[in-house]
């Protein structure tokens, strides 16, 4: 079975990959941009611990790429031309035998719409005692961001956060739970407040839109901090 983005196409045959599946059980292509550079950082990553979670809520990663959480989460200290095992491949270009997917069940969809599916799929998949495999010879263009392009801001904030504390709730034990559950209201905050300032002359609606939802999310993962159970409630 092959998991292909809408905004992914193939410019290689598939048949390296297939035979790494029938053994390892999953694997992934590599992914390249429009101009046929790697996309570094999305193609494979490791699975996400606490910390690495916690410097993209508060945007460390993004203001200092090379922080040493950062580069190991991004398998940065791994050449991406080389085939091999890996953690998590993005579910962009994703490929497993058909009875892995039976014997997990498919995806976990209290993980909707988006967001976290496929970390989880693959933390199962590892834990049910398959392998992934990194094959770099067979690669696809990649746009990115096709799917969730369109929908509103404060909607992709809101299934992140959500998606985040239930991957979090599912995997890390209660400390880095609440831990993150005090991240994610703590970096709402600023978020909040550059959304409402982004449109300082647009409609009255359009302006607390996004400052709603921001509240609601603080709300949802404050009441995550006092109960996890509540991770996996409707928001």
């Amino acid at each position: 079975m092959l998991l292909l983005n809408p905004d992914t196409e193939l410019l290689t045959p598939l048949g390296p990959l297939t035979e790494k599946c029938a053994t390892a059980g999953l694997g992934a292509g590599k992914l390249v941009d429009e101009n046929g550079n790697t996309q570094a950082g999305f193609t494979v990553r490791r699975f996400p611990t606490p910390w690495s979670l916690v410097f993209e809520l508060l945007g460390i990663n993004r203001l200092w790429p090379q922080n040493y959480i950062n580069r190991r989460y991004r398998y940065a200290d791994r050449d991406l031309e080389k085939p091999g095992p890996v953690e998590q491949p993005a579910g962009a270009f994703l490929m497993f035998r058909r009875n892995v997917w039976e014997k997990l069940g498919g995806f976990d969809e209290r993980f909707f719409p988006v967001w976290f599916e496929d970390v989880d799929f693959c933390q199962r998949a590892v834990l049910a005692g398959f392998s992934i495999e990194y094959v770099p010879f067979v690669y696809a263009r990649h746009a990115g961001g096709h799917s969730v392009s369109v929908l509103p801001t404060e909607a992709r904030a809101t299934y992140w956060c959500v998606s985040l504390l239930r991957y979090a709730a599912k995997y890390y034990g209660p400390l880095s739970f609440r831990g993150l559950c005090l991240a994610v209201m703590l970096s709402s905050v600023p978020r909040m407040l550059l959304a409402a300032f982004q449109n300082p002359r647009g409609d009255r609606d359009r302006n607390l839109r996004p400052s709603s939802a921001f509240l609601k999310i603080m709300a949802f993962a404050g009441q995550c901090l006092w109960s996890p159970a509540r991770a996996w409630r409707a928001i």
